[in-house]
């Protein structure tokens, strides 16, 4: 399975709360933080409701 690599990037200041909690649950602790998930739908659709938030790169399989 291909894996994201999620580095949150911008504050979420004045942003709505269910962003707030996607970033939470995605496990980003502080700006310039980065996790990485597998590549799944649930995790696809977190990411597109914080994408002017975050950057995502597609970890190559090994």
């Amino acid at each position: 399975m291909a894996q994201l690599k999620i580095t949150w990037t911008k504050s979420y200041i004045g942003k709505p709360q269910n962003q707030r909690r996607v970033i939470h649950a995605l496990g980003l602790r502080r700006l310039h933080h980065t996790v990485t998930h597998g590549d799944t739908p649930t995790i696809r659709g977190m990411v597109n409701k914080i994408s002017h938030l975050v950057t995502v790169e597609e970890l190559a399989e090994d």
